[in-house]
């Protein structure tokens, strides 16, 4: 039997990808964690799992949601944040974020192929309806599975948006049902 998962992008950090490695959420993304709780709230079923990145961001914003629902979310490594390359200098971060962006896995190699099949695995291997708060790029890695497109980015997804796919568990495959709401969203 087919599941649902919501694919939740954290609310809006205070600082940028140059400046922290884990920066929880400014008072906007605290606002965008109630409001896109709210909505979640009227729509996902009952005894839903929630799985959260272990980055502050996402913690904190999947904690509005998991916190009305009187459940404790998971903490799932494999939707966390796209790594950065091994010894890159915090303030040359952004500027790799951004060309790689522009590009594809295959073009980053094995390391991001990895990390991207490690993303759409989790979310394969959901056991049942699952809210999972997560990054730009991981749900961009879903979406592209969803559609067999190698491109780190497909959709420009704003802060809280969800995106949702039917996940198939007999034959391990993935529906994209309903894009995130996009935005011209600077990565920061």
């Amino acid at each position: 039997m087919t599941h649902t998962v919501r694919l939740v992008r954290h609310g809006r950090a205070t600082a940028g990808w140059d400046a922290d490695p884990d920066p929880g959420l400014d008072d906007l993304g605290r606002e965008q964690a109630e409001v896109v709780a709210t909505s979640l709230d009227g729509t996902v079923s009952a005894g839903s799992a929630v799985w959260t990145s272990p980055l502050r961001r996402c913690r904190e914003t999947a904690a509005a949601f998991s916190d009305r629902r009187g459940v404790e979310a998971l903490v799932e490594a494999r939707v966390a944040e796209i790594p950065s390359p091994e010894g890159i200098e915090m303030a040359d971060r952004l500027t790799w974020l951004r060309r790689a962006m522009s590009g594809t896995w295959t073009e980053l190699g094995d390391r991001y192929t990895e990390y991207r099949d490690g993303v759409v695995e989790a979310v394969l291997g959901s056991t049942g309806d699952t809210v999972v708060f997560s990054h730009f790029i991981a749900i961009n890695a879903v979406i592209g599975h969803c559609l067999g497109d190698d491109r780190l980015v497909i959709d420009r997804l704003d802060n809280t948006s969800v995106t949702t796919v039917e996940i198939e568990p007999v034959t391990r495959t993935a529906r994209l049902v309903a894009r995130g709401r996009e935005a011209d969203t600077l990565i920061r």
